[in-house]
This record gives structure tokens, sequence and C-alpha cells, in this order.
């Protein structure tokens, strides 16, 4: 990808760096051999992107031209917005005492320079802020309060607001920027397309095993797709790929959502896009629009706190609480009685305003069809976790599972299939396990699950290598398919 450096005068950038060319505003703006270029990324370090400013229209009409421009239109404006500058000082509060935690002063000024600073302690918060706010050059301004270092604004800054004594430093951190992610680069080169596998490698409920993200990267190569393991520290780089596949843990206020909304904007292909997050992350919505089209479930009520008087007499004992975001069995439990039902109901509204309650269908297992492009593609047995009523038994920070059972699809009960696919079609065509329990010969959907397990020894134990396959072939078409034009 070719690469630009925009300013107001080309005076305003003080070096060369190799296979980088410094671009005049006006330049850029009206001539048409830069219009007409493709696959390029402009890093726009004008004196101002306020509305109407060269800038402004420097990064905006990058965007037009399928450039692609940091900052963006929309970076530009986060800046700007304080509710964006508190989320982000929220989702960075450990980092951000972490960082700060050995200076004395009251008031504190990080400069961010391509995502990094000068003191190498202040790396991985700069990393951070750099991904976050996808500018060039930033000035965060910290204060300390009783509640801690809180990030007060943030601000891009122009070439002319870099000290002299920072220059070296800068040019450094540039050219290390745009050399782009080492190693990987040659590969790249001679895939046709890059897929990026977003995974956390320290999460003990990793929807996917090492072994199994391994063959999604052979399968993708097959394909000619070069797929590269990012995490959340690669916000950044997410504008570099043609796709992204999410294989952590997803949740909305997470940064999950956050890549997925991104590669989305960035026209990327996303699975789990962020639609299908939102849907199946809230259980309050997956009991609405399954009732409301006549999907089977266990009896279901969704009460606030003045209705949940209705639970007993509507439900009976025992019955199932759930929290509207609970996951991996956490925040569902099992109430036997009227004290237990009062005791969880003041605990679980003290995290949320609406609260699920289901009627408990005993079952040895539930099912679990696996679902990509509106199709089928394994079918599972998950079994009770010993001595428990659900498939995952978390206790004492300790997680125990069932023994699960793949299945070739076409030997699964044709209805738990069939009521799987609406439950799934609901929600977009994406990736999903569906759970259906299978009672007095019926079958019911216990929810959608948005990022299924697919283990390497178990989801894949049918179809071996060819799930993998499946699955990217799935993103190669729809990659070909946008770049036609066709979506």
């Amino acid at each position: 990808m070719s690469v630009l450096i925009v300013t107001n005068t080309p005076d305003d950038w003080p070096a060369e760096i190799e296979n980088v060319q410094v671009v005049a505003a006006n330049d850029y703006l009206t001539d048409s051999k830069f219009s007409e270029l493709r696959g390029v990324k402009v890093f726009n370090l004008c004196r101002s992107y306020k509305y109407q400013t060269i800038g402004y229209y420097v990064s905006l009409l990058a965007e037009a031209r399928g450039h692609k421009p940091l900052p963006s239109v929309t970076a530009v404006q986060d800046l700007k917005t304080h509710a964006i500058v508190r989320l982000a000082s929220s989702d960075l509060e450990k980092l951000i005492e972490k960082s700060l935690a050995p200076i004395k002063s009251e008031k504190f000024e990080l400069s961010v320079y391509f995502g990094r600073n000068m003191a190498h302690r202040y790396d991985r918060l700069c990393t951070h802020l750099f991904n976050q706010f996808q500018t060039p050059l930033l000035r965060a301004s910290f204060a300390r309060d009783k509640n801690g270092w809180q990030l007060k604004s943030i601000n891009a800054i122009s070439t002319n607001d870099v000290p002299d004594p920072h220059w070296d430093f800068v040019l450094e951190a540039a050219q290390h920027h745009f050399a782009g992610r080492g190693g990987s680069v040659k590969k790249r080169a001679r895939a046709r397309f890059d897929m990026a596998i977003l995974h956390n490698p320290d999460d003990a409920d990793k929807p996917s095993n090492e072994k199994a993200l391994a063959k999604f990267i052979k399968a993708a190569e097959a394909q000619g797709i070069h797929a590269e393991m990012i995490t959340r520290d690669d916000y950044g780089s997410i504008g570099e790929f043609d796709a992204l596949f999410i294989r952590e843990t997803t949740q909305v206020n997470h940064h999950t959502y956050r890549f997925s909304r991104r590669a989305a904007g960035e026209g990327l292909v996303v699975i789990d896009d962020p639609q299908s997050i939102v849907r199946c992350t809230n259980k309050v919505f997956l009991a609405e629009i399954l009732a409301r089209h006549k999907v089977a479930t266990p009896k279901t009520l969704v009460v606030q706190a003045e209705t949940a008087d209705q639970i007993a007499p509507q439900l009976g004992f025992p019955c199932v609480l759930k929290e509207p975001d609970s996951a991996f069995s956490r925040g569902v439990v099992k109430v036997k009685n009227e004290a237990e039902l009062g005791a969880k109901l003041k605990e679980f509204f003290e995290h949320s305003d609406l609260i699920i309650a289901q009627e408990f269908l005993p079952t040895t297992f539930d099912w679990r069809i696996g679902i990509i492009d509106r199709q089928p593609i394994y079918a599972a047995k998950y079994f009770m976790a010993t001595g428990h009523w659900q498939i995952i038994q978390q206790k004492e920070g300790k997680t125990r599972y069932g023994k699960s059972e793949t299945i070739p699809i076409e030997l699964a009960p044709r209805k738990a299939v069939q009521v799987a696919l609406k439950a799934a079609n609901l929600i977009g065509d994406g990736l999903y396990g569906v759970d259906v329990k299978e009672s007095n010969g019926h079958f019911s959907v216990i929810e959608v699950n948005d990022n299924p397990n697919l283990d390497a020894g178990y989801e894949d134990a049918i179809l071996k290598d060819e799930l993998y396959r499946r699955i990217i072939s799935v993103f190669l078409r729809r990659i070909e398919q946008r770049k036609a034009g066709l979506s």
C-alpha cells in the first residue's frame, strides 16, 4: 500500500522516509493524479482538522477516493466528543493507573507519536490511545482526582506543535509505523486477500483452541488468504485487512464490539458482525424476537422489579433466571423456591433493569447446531457437567464442562435443525451456534450464540479440516463479492 504524508506545506515534514511521499495539501486536493491512485494510505498532518479547513477536506476526500486516511473524519469527531473520551478513560482505567502511578503531580500530558512515546514505560498506553483515536500525532491530558487518574482530553497536534528535541524520535516512530507488521509483509504480498483473526491468548474460555486457530490459518492459506492472529492491541491495523474473524468472546461494551464496528465501517467482511453481537449477547432481545416470530422456546418472561411477582405463579419452581448479557453459564441460575428467587432477583436487579425468567426443562444434554451463511454445518450434543444442571459449571473460580459428542448434521433430528435455522435466520447470515433442548419430543431454542465454540477435536470431529474450509470459503466469497461491488 502506497503511503502519502499530506501537510499544509512540504516543509512541515522535515525529513525523507523511504517509500513515503510528502505532498502539499493543495496538490492532494486538486491534482488529478492523486485522485486516481488506488491502495493509498494518507497520513494527514495538516495544521488543523476543524470543519471545512483544508485538513478536514484532506481526510474527507481521501475517504471518498477509497484511500485510507489517518485521521478519518470519524476519528476527528471522536476527539471532540466528550462521551468518547470518557469511554476511553473508563475502558483504559487500569492501564492508565498502572502507567501513571509513579507520577507525583496532579496533572500530566502525554505526547503520542504514531502510537509511541519517548519514554518506553508509556508504550502500551500510547498504543491503546492511538488505536482508539487513530491520529498520527496526539497529546493526551490526564488529571488525578479522588478516584485516581482520568483522561480529561485528547487532541490532535500538528507538526508545528512537536518540540524540536522530539523530532528524531518522531521520525523513528513514523518509520517504524510505515514498516507495517514486520515479518508478515512478505507472506501477505503473495496472498490475494488478508484476514485478521482476533483472539485473546489469555482467555480461559476462548471459543477456539490453538489447534483450531492453526487449522483456520491453514484453510485460509489454501484459498489464497493470508490469515494473521491479532489481539486487542492491534486495533490500529484493522484497515490493512480485507476481513476480520473474531475468535474471542464478544460483548457489546467491549473491545470486540469496537473491532467489529470499525472493521464493518472500513468495508471489511466481518464475522461476528456488529448487529449479530448486539442481538445475540442480549437475552432480552432474543426473547422478544423469538416470541414475535413464534420460534419454540421454554416459557419465558421478561420482568422488571415491579412485575417479578409473576414469575412464581406463571413458571413455578424450579425456574431459571438469566442476566441479559450472561455468557458461559455466568449470570444464569436455577432457583428452587420463593426465598432463592427473592435473593437472586435482588442481586440481578442491581445490574440490570430487566431480567429473563424461564421455565426449567430438565435434559441430559443440549443440542448445538452450528450455522454459517444460513446453512447448518455441524450438530453436537453438549452433555450436562457431572452432577450439575448446565453444560458448564462455574464454581469457586473453576470451570467444569460436560462431555460433548458431534454427529453428522444429516443424522441430527430434523426438527432440531429446522428450529435452529429459523432462530439463526432472525439474527443474520453470520456464524452462530444455536442451543436447542429436546423435551418430550418437542424442540425448543434456548439461545443463539454469535461466537460459537469451534475447537479442534470437538466440533470438527465429523468434518475434520472440511469444517474450517467451509467457514473460510464464506469469507472468500464475500470478499470477492465486495471487491466486485456486488455487496
